[in-house]
């Protein structure tokens, strides 16, 4: 009898150690995933064509889940010798482009690069390029979180 009840208090002790370790387990792979969901994420992208190998500007609309902000601090495309984020600034009468180091999304907000205002500039295509293609434009955030974007490729007139 007593050895009975020592190997039922051995189990009882190994299915408790058991049952912590996959509670812990549990726990732990929960807070991977939620530390690895991705908070921004990107909507409507699409880039603006010009004939004649002429600058082409991308717009998309980036939304932040997360409960803090999160910069766009680079952007680079495999189809494209260079990707630079542009802002639009009016001055009077007259508009100018000017260079932006980063653009900051607000906490459980969203910023849209949109035509009149911020725009992805986009030079040296390195394959042509026509309406109806789709290029990629890899955006990178201060959170160290990166998004491969794909942007529809569209003509003047289907901007309209």
């Amino acid at each position: 009898m007593t050895s009975i009840t020592n190997n039922v208090r051995t189990l009882s002790v190994r299915a408790g150690a058991f049952a912590g370790a996959l509670a812990l387990s549990l726990a732990f792979a929960s807070n991977v995933h939620a530390a690895g969901a991705q908070a921004i994420t990107a909507k409507d992208a699409w880039v603006r064509w010009l004939p004649n190998n002429l600058p082409a500007a991308g717009y998309v609309t980036l939304v932040n889940a997360g409960d803090k902000p999160v910069d766009l601090v680079d952007i680079s495309s495999s189809d494209y010798g260079d990707a630079m984020l542009h802002q639009t600034v009016s001055n009077g009468s007259s508009q100018k482009m000017v260079m932006v180091d980063k653009l900051t999304v607000p906490a459980h907000g969203q910023v849209a690069i949109a035509p009149g205002g911020y725009h992805v500039m986009l030079e040296d295509a390195k394959h042509k390029i026509a309406p109806g293609d789709t290029v990629h434009l890899k955006l990178k955030f201060s959170d160290g979180a990166t998004l491969d974007t794909p942007f529809t490729v569209k003509s003047p007139a289907q901007t309209k």
